[in-house]
């Protein structure tokens, strides 16, 4: 016999796209699917690049390698739905299908974190105690760290949907959004949702602040050391090999920032800002991480410049 649960959890929810906007999704869906096929592109040929040339097998690019991975999974996670909204109107999603989106988009979302906080930890090793990096950063580290970002992420997240999924729907099941965001569906649900909200709020602050503190003090020490050094060239060297990374973690941290506040503290009704501001923190990152380690790290330019003119290698 069916629960009171089963019977109140519907079978299909329906995305709107961007509220407000729908008569512009086509001319929307163009920078989205610029964004898409950089991220797809992009991520998949320094996967490749990484992959096949050995002399890549080091720390800090099987750490790059995690990277483009997951931001691969959370471009595809996403992006296709969002164009079908977009092209041709096509809202309806699968309760089921729903949660799975949900678990990906959140459980990488929070695996992306943790990479950016394994590679503050392999710049802090490289800068700060050079002489033990290899020791320190061997490969079975490496494993270790990568498994724990993997486990780390499914722990946080994995109550998203089961969570999500005991609730009653007894409303509309129409999500305001591209995607199915959790508290987005969350806010759906005619039951009491205290444990959904409390337990999205512990997550979003063990990675808001946990991480980012972490990464702080990461790169606080690498300052300080880096302004100890006595020429300007091994100081410029050193904030060299720092600045993509920065870059990217304000990319990844500063939308997020800003999705979370709106979502949390904004109106009921998700307005267009709102979903623009989700999306850009699920969009901007797959799409421009690729582009910034690939025009910032000396090896990986050098192997593009190889890879789009074979030619070259006759030369060198």
């Amino acid at each position: 016999m069916m629960s009171l649960n089963d019977s109140n959890f519907p079978s299909t929810f329906f995305l709107v796209g961007i509220p407000g906007l729908a008569f512009a999704h086509i001319w929307i869906s163009l920078p989205f699917f610029s964004m898409f096929f950089m991220a797809v592109t992009g991520n998949c040929i320094l996967l490749f690049l990484i992959i096949t040339d050995h002399n890549l097998h080091q720390s800090m690019f099987y750490f790059l390698s995690m990277l483009f991975s997951v931001d691969l999974v959370l471009s595809l996670s996403t992006l296709p739905k969002m164009l079908t909204i977009f092209w041709f109107d096509t809202t309806a999603i699968n309760s089921h299908a729903c949660l799975v989106q949900m678990f990906f988009i959140h459980a990488f979302s929070a695996m992306e974190s943790g990479v950016l906080v394994a590679m503050a930890l392999d710049r802090y090793v490289a800068i700060c105690n050079p002489l033990r990096y290899s020791s320190i950063l061997t490969p079975m580290v490496i494993a270790q760290i990568g498994s724990l970002v993997l486990l780390r992420g499914i722990g946080l997240t994995v109550s998203f949907p089961s969570l999500a999924r005991r609730l009653p729907y007894c409303g509309s099941h129409v999500i305001a959004y591209t995607y199915c965001e959790h508290m987005a569906v969350v806010k759906l649900a005619c039951g009491d949702t205290t444990i959904d909200n409390i337990n999205a709020f512990i997550v979003a602050l063990f990675l808001g602040i946990g991480d980012v503190a972490f990464i702080a003090y990461s790169y606080g020490h690498i300052l300080y050391t880096v302004l100890k050094f006595p020429s300007q060239e091994a100081r410029a060297k050193a904030g060299s090999t720092c600045t993509a990374h920065v870059v990217v973690i304000l990319f990844f941290y500063m939308p997020g920032f800003l999705s979370v506040i709106m979502q949390r503290f904004g109106p009921p009704t998700a307005s267009a800002a709102k979903v623009i501001f989700a999306n850009l923190y699920l969009l901007f990152p797959p799409a421009l991480n690729p582009i910034i380690y690939g025009v910032k790290t000396k090896q990986i330019r050098e192997r593009l410049l190889v890879l789009l003119n074979p030619k070259q290698i006759d030369h060198t």
